[in-house]
């Protein structure tokens, strides 16, 4: 497990769920299988556990327990994947988002700017969109949308540009020939800016934030009355979702009302304010420093 990927805020993580011994729970970001294999430890021979990933890594992670299943799949199909397996209602929901210290180290994957590879960066390969077609085939001004959108890159309109006038020559197709042009336009500290172009490629190909929106609603639908959800994400653009949802049920934070005016809220929220990671956890582990865990009890 150390190897793939560490689980972050553990303990937290665990404790939001309130485990019951005979409770129905899913991971829908299985990986490696930290947190899944904590929450097992903590429910009794009657519960039961769901795990979702797409990525063929992580299958070769499951885990040998009568109470655990692995489902290969999207989590944006949580609901319908579970009804495949005859359940209606879960008692608990974890999402610990974004890409895995694996897939960054592993530089075939195309994730991270520190090696030279093919600009990949799909989670599950049987996706045919990659940062390369990306690259290769949006028009400059969806680029310097994406770039904007997704990395809060502050001058996307420059880079897109440049993009533009880079793939008349040759196509980009590797991590190293789009590092050389985001050196020469970038804004601020290398690794910053390298990190927010990355990401923003990343979520288009892998569609995130569409994927997140699509997992929070079903989950809401399967979860029990009294059900936590409990999601850890890494940077603003699915915190923002995330809280948006547990506030008011809706993704853009939009209230909903019944005929009689009376606000409809579906969750209790257990945490008012983000969860952040100790001083001593990001010591131990730097992914921790950007991570915000909210937690909230459907109603």
């Amino acid at each position: 497990m150390s190897e793939y990927h560490v689980p972050v805020m553990l303990e937290e993580c665990i404790a939001g769920l309130n485990l019951k011994s005979d409770g129905s729970y899913v991971d829908v970001t299985f990986g490696a299988g930290g947190h899944s294999q904590s929450i097992l430890n903590n429910i009794g021979v009657n519960g039961h556990l769901y795990g979702f990933d797409q990525d063929d890594d992580a299958e070769a992670n499951r885990i040998d327990d009568p109470r655990f299943v692995f489902i290969k799949a999207n989590f944006r199909y949580v609901k319908k994947f579970l009804r495949v397996e005859g359940v209606r209602k879960v008692d608990g929901i974890l999402a610990d988002l974004g890409v895995s210290s694996y897939q960054l180290d592993f530089p075939e994957r195309g994730f991270s700017y520190r090696f030279d590879a093919e600009l990949d960066m799909r989670m599950n390969h049987g996706d045919e969109l990659t940062a390369a077609i990306i690259l290769k085939e949006y028009s400059k001004d969806d680029l310097q949308m994406l770039f904007s959108r997704f990395g809060e890159v502050r001058n996307a309109r420059t880079l897109a540009r440049l993009i533009d006038q880079e793939r008349e020559v040759a196509d980009v197709k590797t991590t190293f020939q789009l590092n050389e042009i985001l050196e020469r336009v970038r804004f601020g500290p290398r690794a910053k800016y390298f990190a927010q172009v990355y990401q923003a490629l990343r979520m288009e190909v892998n569609q995130e934030v569409q994927v997140l929106e699509e997992m929070l609603q079903g989950g809401l639908d399967v979860l029990k009355p009294g059900g936590r959800f409990v999601v850890m994400s890494y940077h603003s653009i699915e915190d923002r979702i995330v809280k948006n949802f547990f506030k008011t049920g809706d993704v853009n934070g939009v209230l909903k009302k019944d005929d009689f005016g009376v606000i409809d809220r579906p969750f209790k929220l257990i945490n008012k304010k983000v969860i952040l990671a100790s001083v001593d956890e990001v010591r131990r582990n730097s992914r921790a420093k950007s991570a915000k865990l909210r937690i909230a009890e459907k109603i």
